[in-house]
């Protein structure tokens, strides 16, 4: 099982040094602790224990360092940045592990940039050495890159002429959306192996500035400070400690303090549970910050974002998630009314953004998604966004037979209406409506309200609703259905469907991750026995089919 809990204290590839309003990110990654084994990670070159650890200490730097405006990302090996994707795990992963991998990479990635764009704290790569391949999409993902000029460091995507695979964190889209690299240079960029050095790497906008060996260090915290001058973060506040997880695995059942996951392995679908807060909101934000982690909407999000990775590394055979949830609406409702409130309190602002990044997670993972609202459930507000999410989201009407629970209700709150925005930078709400803006304009104007299923499917906010009587059999067919399908089909339909309207970095970088990427890991001419990858190091070329399909 690969779990995606840690610690600094069980980092093996990284360091945090904290020196006031600079956190200094060192990356120096120890070759003999892979996640598999059959590789080393030599040179920097990552697998994805590595990005689980860069998740985890973004997460901290975030929550329990207030006061760090400036993340300096950095080597602790001479001579290398980062070599990127480590190519001999590549070579011996499965497809799926490879796909996955470049997503949980991405969604990393976009984690530091929505740092920067709406946490206040940014971000400085220091180049020295090679940055090749995810190392330089790794430096992309930061505000502003500083390349040493000592005639040897370089930046570099070399995976199309070495591995006849594409660059799979986002490489060749922030290259052009970005960085907005000229496209002719780009092509040659991207065509040749030993990168690109010194004044050329400005002139062409693959980094920001260069430095002598001997004034790099002094220019990188210069510009450190200069970024760090323009942020809002507090400088006094104190952090939260991000403890481990309440969560216990027993063969088919995940088991947190606020969610729950069913395993059907036979029918191929688990059920995730989310339960509602069983305490009011506290009444302002110290008596917030006195709960830390334990406080209602950070834990849940937290649990919530670890059962979606376990079931995307872990279950691979798992087809269709479907979500339900449990507890009082209005508790939610108030809730999501204390954060919308605080907005402006740094911790409040952190857990509002970690909700849209776990809401993103679900966006896009490669399961079929429902929601089912029923008797008892508590989609309100922020835990609605789950039911949008969903291909589909189907509603109990009225009262049921023996069912003691109250009947099903809804509820939108203003989170709905701009707080969480997906990919491609709407709300799911707007997403949903995009051709019926005055539907959107009447949901509005139910925010607070109890919605029964009557008036949520009038709404358009569910796709149906069914009584007791159809309700079992309905969803019995809909999810006998979706399983009889092609999962691959599964996965090309829902990408394409998710994301209407405008396309955005973020949104070609995981369509063409979804369709080019996929395809490319699949093909002989990059994993066959002959393939690029195979015969990477092996002295051979590859050889490759030259049909264009």
């Amino acid at each position: 099982m690969i779990d995606f809990q840690t610690g600094p204290d069980q980092y093996r590839h990284w360091r945090i040094n904290y020196e006031g309003e600079i956190a200094r990110l060192i990356m120096d990654v120890d070759q003999n602790a892979g996640l598999f084994e059959g590789y080393e990670l030599k040179l920097n070159s990552y697998d994805l224990g590595v990005d689980i650890e860069l998740y985890d200490a973004l997460q901290r730097i975030r929550f329990e360092h207030p006061q760090v405006r400036v993340v300096i990302l950095e080597s602790g090996k001479d001579n290398v940045f980062c070599a990127g994707a480590n190519i001999r795990m590549l070579a011996g992963a499965s497809h799926a592990h490879k796909v996955g991998f470049c997503k949980f990479t991405n969604e990393t990635r976009n984690s530091i940039e929505q740092a920067s764009a709406q946490s206040g704290i940014k971000f400085v790569a220091a180049i020295n050495g090679a940055c090749a391949g995810g190392g330089y999409e790794l430096a992309m993902a930061c505000d502003y890159l500083i390349l040493n000029d000592d005639g040897s460091s370089s930046v570099a995507l070399p995976e199309v002429p070495l591995l006849a695979v594409l660059p799979g964190t986002g490489g060749l889209t922030r290259l052009t959306d970005k960085r907005k690299v000229r496209r002719d240079r780009a092509d040659i960029f991207c065509s040749v192996e030993e990168g690109v050095r010194g004044a050329k790497a400005v002139d062409w906008r693959l980094v920001d500035e260069t430095a002598p060996r001997s004034k790099i260090a002094d220019l990188v915290v210069e510009r450190a400070h200069e970024l760090a001058a323009k942020s809002d973060r507090p400088d006094s506040a104190q952090g939260i400690t991000l403890g481990p997880l309440n969560r216990q695995i027993t063969g088919d059942t995940i088991i947190y303090s606020s969610v729950s996951v069913n395993i059907k392995r036979r029918q191929g679908l688990a059920t995730i549970e989310v339960a509602g807060p069983k305490t009011e909101p506290p009444v302002d934000p110290e008596k917030m910050q006195e709960l830390g982690d334990q406080f209602w909407p950070l834990r849940v999000a937290r649990e919530l974002d670890d059962a979606l990775l376990h079931l995307r590394t872990n279950e691979e055979q798992i087809g269709v998630l479907v979500f339900t949830t449990s507890g009082d609406l209005e508790s939610a409702v108030a809730m999501d009314n204390f954060l919308e409130s605080h907005v402006d309190h740094w911790l409040v602002r952190e857990i509002l953004l970690n909700w849209c990044r776990v809401l993103k997670r679900i966006d896009l993972t490669s399961r079929s998604l429902v929601a089912l609202i029923e008797p008892g459930s508590c989609f309100s507000g922020t835990l609605a966004e789950i039911a949008f999410a969903c291909d589909r989201n189907f509603m109990a009407l009225g009262e049921f037979e023996d069912d003691p629970r109250p009947e099903a209700n809804l509820a939108l709150t203003a989170v709905n209406f701009g707080r969480y925005l997906m990919s491609n930078g709407l709300s799911r709400l707007q997403t949903r409506f995009l051709g019926e803006p005055e539907t959107l304009d009447l949901a509005s104007s139910t925010i607070g309200q109890r919605l029964d299923a009557t008036q949520a499917e009038k709404l358009g906010l569910v796709t149906a609703s069914y009584d007791d009587i159809d309700w079992e059999d309905e969803i019995r067919i809909f999810l006998e259905e979706r399983l009889s399908f092609s999962p691959d089909a599964m996965t090309g339909m829902e990408a394409n469907l998710r994301f209407a309207g405008p396309e955005t970095m973020e949104t070609r970088i995981f369509g063409r991750l979804t369709a080019w990427q996929n395809w490319i890991f699949q093909r002989p001419n990059a994993v066959g026995e002959n393939g690029a990858l195979r015969r990477y190091g092996s002295g051979q070329k590859a050889e490759f089919n030259r049909q264009r399909v």
